[in-house]
């Protein structure tokens, strides 16, 4: 390669390279490059970045004294401070300070973007230009492209017949449609307001137009946070009627912004919301506020909100901060006007059926743990659901709620030792149940509870490879009851009662545990079956034959193969097992050459000596019909089974003791080959009248994914209730998603068993990359009442 100097019509070879600090007074690309050519004769070092340089490679560097430029012809790159420019001529005038490069230019800016051209024509300060054939790709994959482009004013950018997409081309065939595209008739890109306009916009979808808009402006592609309207949103209703959302964003800080919205529903009105969010080093924060003045607050009919309520509202916030690598602490709040009005609304982050409202700081440290909130639960209920409207207000306040556990990082004795503390209060403004109820499941009035517990156990292998864990553990509870006048008299006649303001207990348990696992082998397979024994002696559960101590979380009791061999069986603190008890079974794993595996367990519990706790009566009945209220308790077992190829299965179930009669049953099963993936699950549960359900529950769920092709995928859903033969719950849909587009649509029914009310939601999102989301809330469609 060489490099000549043309001077008027002579010409001289010089040398294979030329490096020159690079003058401002030259140029080399269009738009908002850095990238210059350098004048070889009176440059001023003192127009350039400190230490800058330029990088010219040409074969030949020509001096024109006739036309008074200078041009490099023949394989051009420049770099200059980070910036690339390859071009097949550079021509500088310095008559008229432009510079033009031609042939396959081609700019690679110090970002990353890309910017590809047959000619670009611009002044030396980048000011204004003129590029034919002009496409642009920058660093974050949107791709920009004209039949020509003009810059003017040194920061205007104007795309004339320009096309707009964030797709990226197909590799297979680089003249295919992208997905979606936005031609325009000029595309305006401002790059001090940092926005990109699209004038006589024509929007296509996989080449085909679908939509024509007169003017709209969007963000640079280079912009994450800017001030303006949001993609609107379709909200639908039977009762809200349909509607349509029009959010505005204020990027007021790179730490704080405010989103403001309307909604106009045709039956309600407007709904107003806003949300400030504030961003810090340790964490984050919002506030939200919305409220509405409802047109029909009677469309909401018989048991849901008071039909001459026009007024509803709500404000939220929701925040969390790492206080250091150890400590965290939050909040997630909600108060509104009444029960259901953020569900109803669709209030972003507060439209969940059971919101938890909490304040709450929690620590970890290996494992040692801390935890500490307050808690109160809003039962949120559509507007129809009469039958359970009322529930909100019967949830207490948790004044806390504490949980500490401790272990020591050495061992004592030669075993492990654990502390726990827990801590409860409760306040309840109404009673959840009463007179001539089969169970108590909330009291009015006060109640607190300190509890603090100790276990040690250390394992030891004997000879044979028997395996054997003594234990010891000790508890002791404070309770403290502020009942009022009602709860009193239902105590009394609910069984026998003895009510005190304040109660003691204390409880101490030995343990021993032997498990024997036996390990058998073949040339395609391993096995291992393990014997399991456990017995626990401990006193009779105080206080187990008189009603009084409050039981708010434990009130839930599942007995199947997963609690089998659990010291206490009670989900909860309020309750504790007293007696002795022995707990034996088998359980078995099993690996095949194959890619199979397999595991079981079947077991039985035994009630030695001392009173049943679970045969003991509470407020909730909880022992009643859960297998243990027996000396000798039912049966239960699982079994499992998963291969390779995403097929699974397992079964559990708790089995009569003496008839061996089916009490409960859970069956799941799954697979996947290639583009399907399904699975079903089967649910059964004999009647517990004591408990609170009078009839058996027995009910069959479906689900399952199929892709059609890379990008498309339908899915589908449903619950029958054999009891009742009703179709409670289905749905179906079916989405596309690939790098710069998602579109999912999804319609779903759900039925009332009791009531035949049926209710159906329809909903879709479309997810445009760098432009935003569009799309429709899955709002009720109807309600179809049956007599």
């Amino acid at each position: 390669m060489g490099v000549a100097v043309k001077k008027g019509r002579r010409t001289t070879r010089l040398t294979h390279r030329l490096r020159v600090k690079a003058s401002v007074a030259l140029i080399a690309l269009a738009a908002s490059t850095g990238v210059l050519l350098a004048q070889v004769d009176g440059f001023d070092s003192r127009d350039l970045p400190q230490g800058a340089q330029m990088l010219l490679t040409a074969d030949t560097l020509v001096y024109d004294n006739d036309r008074n430029t200078i041009s490099a012809v023949g394989g051009v790159q420049i770099e200059y401070a980070g910036n690339r420019l390859v071009a097949q001529r550079v021509t500088y005038n310095r008559e008229t300070s432009r510079v033009v490069a031609s042939g396959n230019v081609e700019i690679v800016e110090e970002d990353g973007n890309r910017i590809y051209a047959q000619e670009i024509d611009v002044t030396d300060d980048f000011s204004d230009g003129f590029v034919q054939a002009l496409r642009v790709e920058t660093v974050d994959k949107t791709y920009f492209a004209a039949e020509s482009a003009q810059r003017t004013g040194g920061n205007l950018t104007t795309f004339n017949k320009g096309v707009y997409t964030a797709c990226e081309p197909c590799e297979e065939k680089p003249g295919k449609p992208p997905i979606w595209q936005i031609k325009a008739q000029k595309i305006i890109w401002n790059g001090e307001a940092k926005t990109v306009r699209f004038e006589r916009a024509r929007f296509e979808f996989f080449g085909m137009p679908i939509a024509y808009l007169p003017f709209f402006e969007v963000a640079d592609p280079t912009v994450k946070r800017k001030s303006g309207f949001l993609i609107p949103s379709i909200k639908t209703g039977s009762d809200l009627g349909y509607g349509a959302k029009v959010p505005y964003y204020f990027a007021l800080s790179p730490t704080y912004d405010l989103t403001v919205s309307a909604t106009g529903y045709t039956r309600q009105g407007f709904l107003g919301e806003a949300e400030w969010r504030q961003q810090f080093d340790n964490g984050f924060y919002n506030l939200r506020i919305a409220g509405i003045h409802q047109n029909e607050p009677e469309a909401w009919g018989p048991g849901g909100v008071d039909s001459t309520v026009t007024d509803r509202g709500m404000v939220g916030s929701k925040g969390t901060f790492q206080i250091n690598p150890r400590w965290t602490f939050g909040w997630d709040v909600l108060a509104q006007t009444d029960k259901n009005f953020s569900r109803t609304y669709g209030i972003d982050g507060f439209e969940e059926s059971v919101h938890r409202s909490e304040v709450y700081l929690t620590g970890l440290n290996g494992r040692n743990y801390f935890d500490v909130r307050a808690m109160k639960f809003n039962v949120q209920e559509s507007a129809l659901n009469g039958s359970a409207s009322a529930r909100n207000d019967k949830q207490p306040w948790v004044l806390p709620s504490f949980d500490y556990s401790y272990t020591p990082d050495r061992s004592i004795a030669g075993g492990e030792l654990n502390f726990d503390i827990n801590a409860q209060g409760l306040i309840r403004e109404e009673a959840m149940g009463g007179l001539g109820s089969t169970k108590l499941q909330g009291l009015e009035g006060g109640s607190a509870r300190l509890t603090a517990e100790a276990e040690w156990k250390r394992s030891f292998i004997a000879p044979g490879g028997l395996m054997l864990t003594p234990m010891l553990h000790g508890r002791a509870d404070a309770i403290g009851t502020d009942y009022a006048a009602s709860s009193i008299e239902a105590i009394n006649a609910f069984g026998p009662s003895d009510v005190r303001s304040s109660y003691y207990r204390t409880m101490a348990t030995a343990g021993l545990e032997a498990r024997w696992p036996i390990l058998f082998a073949s040339a395609n397979s391993t096995h291992v079956v393990e014997p399991i024994g456990q017995i626990f002696a401990r006193p009779d559960e105080p206080y187990h034959d008189r009603l009084g101590i409050p039981n708010e979380d434990a009130q839930s009791l599942v007995f199947d193969a997963s609690t089998l061999f659990e010291r206490d069986k009670f989900s909860g603190y309020d309750r504790i097992e007293g007696g002795t008890r022995a707990n034996l079974g088998i359980r078995y794993s099993g690996t095949f050459v194959n890619g199979w595996t397999a595991q079981g367990l079947f077991g039985q519990s035994y009630h030695l000596a001392g009173a049943n706790s679970y045969a003991s009566p509470d407020l909730v009945n909880v022992g009643a019909s859960s297998g243990l209220e027996t000396d000798a308790s039912d049966f239960v077992g699982m079994i499992g089974f998963a291969g390779p190829s995403g097929i699974a299965f397992s079964a559990a179930g708790r089995f009569d003791e003496e008839t061996f009669e089916t009490r409960r049953v859970d069956l799941k099963a799954g697979a996947t080959s290639g583009p399907v993936t399904a699975g079903v699950e089967y649910a059964f549960i004999q009647a517990q009248p004591l408990y609170g359900f009078n009839n058996d529950r027995r009910e069959v769920t479906g689900r399952t994914r199929v892709r059609f092709a890379e990008n498309w995928s339908g899915f589908a859903s449903a619950t029958y209730d054999l009891e009742s033969k009703t179709l409670v719950k289905n749905s179906f849909g079916f989405a596309y998603d690939d790098e710069c587009f998602i579109y999912s649509m999804t319609f779903s029914q759900t039925r009332t068993a009791s009531t035949n009310e049926t209710k159906e939601s329809f909903g879709f999102n479309i997810s445009l990359r760098t432009l935003g989301d569009f799309g429709s809330s899955s709002g009720e469609l109807g309600s179809t009442f049956d007599e």
